[in-house]
């Protein structure tokens, strides 16, 4: 047997005034979808914002169902929208935002392979960028540092 170990490289910001300021943008823009979240159940707000490669921002938010499995997340409604919309542009990077400034959010389990198959698909890394706790803003190069061994269509040849 051997043992081996899967490391994560990541970097995290005191605030937004240390982004560029396309993602600081991005993340304002996620922070404005949390007022289109449906959430009456849980209470609990999530936004995502897109910013494609020729600048454009899309946004997404959560919908919740009475029945929860049928609750749609703020990102995938974020990509849904900008893969309909902007067929055409590759997504340069995804912001994803919790209403609670005191809990980091990452997008769950669905939306990381949701996410995953969007950057197979236009064959170039999405960074994400998650606000944490206090304002801080946790960056990843691509999703697949949240995703290790993630399954893609290569994996069905």
């Amino acid at each position: 047997m051997v043992e081996l170990k899967l490391q994560v490289e990541y970097r995290c910001y005191a605030s937004t005034t240390e982004l560029p300021l396309e993602y600081v943008a991005l993340l304002d823009c996620a922070k404005k979808a949390l007022v289109k979240s449906y959430s009456p159940y849980s209470g609990f707000k999530v936004g995502a914002a897109i910013l494609l490669e020729d600048g454009t921002l899309v946004q997404g938010a959560n919908q919740e169902n009475a029945s929860y499995p049928l609750c749609l997340c703020a990102e995938r409604n974020a990509l849904a929208v900008a893969n309909i919309q902007h067929p055409q542009q590759k997504i340069k990077a995804m912001a994803v935002v919790a209403e609670k400034d005191d809990i980091f959010v990452s997008p769950c389990g669905a939306c990381r392979q949701v996410i995953w198959e969007n950057e197979q698909r236009n064959q170039t890394p999405i960074l994400m960028l998650i606000q944490g706790p206090q304002g801080s803003v946790y960056s990843f190069t691509s999703i697949g540092d949240l995703l290790p061994f993630g399954f893609s269509g290569a994996d069905l040849l």
